[in-house]
């Protein structure tokens, strides 16, 4: 049985109420933008077998970045709560965003490793495509060698690129 689905006008009334609200994304991502109300328990952690802690019989609502995570591990997410109902925010945070709600940003902390991930593959790309006009058509190969690692990423699940990123000294949260 999966848990019922909530609009973000209808999660921030159940908080209001008392429910608890469970950011699933990653804590750098809770870290650089999150609900006020809300706790950071990642779903790396819970698939792991942590559980939503000091709920009690009180509504747990669950929710990500755009509502495809928390759908996506709908069982995994009720699994973590011990006791009350368990809801899924639709939409995720951007859709409370959407609607208007409040949320709490910190601007120092490092963008979300995807975020870069992103920008540095379109600058490499771009770069092979602009060097490879003017300077030596063999620098066409760097806009293929960065494509080529996107494929492979989406394929595999591993993407070389973020593992880098998130190793450099920017990344680092800020206190």
């Amino acid at each position: 049985m999966k848990p019922e689905t909530l609009s973000p006008l209808q999660a921030s009334q159940l908080i209001e109420e008392g429910a608890v609200l469970v950011d699933i994304r990653d804590r750098t991502d809770y870290l650089r933008e999150h609900i006020s109300q809300a706790i950071s328990l990642p779903l790396t952690e819970i698939t792991t077998g942590k559980t939503v802690e000091g709920s009690g019989e009180q509504p747990v609502i669950f929710h990500c970045q755009a509502g495809m995570r928390t759908s996506n591990n709908a069982d995994e997410l009720m699994k973590a709560v011990s006791s009350g109902k368990v809801f899924l925010m639709s939409g995720g945070i951007n859709a409370w965003k959407g609607a208007a709600l409040p949320t709490v940003e910190d601007k120092k902390q490092p963008l979300p490793v995807i975020r870069q991930v992103h920008i540095t593959a379109g600058i490499l790309i771009l770069l092979g495509v602009i060097a490879g006009y003017a300077v030596d058509s063999r620098l066409f190969l760097l806009s293929g060698f960065v494509g080529a690692g996107l494929v492979f990423s989406g394929v595999s699940g591993f993407c070389g690129m973020a593992t880098l990123l998130q190793r450099m000294p920017w990344n680092r949260a800020a206190k």
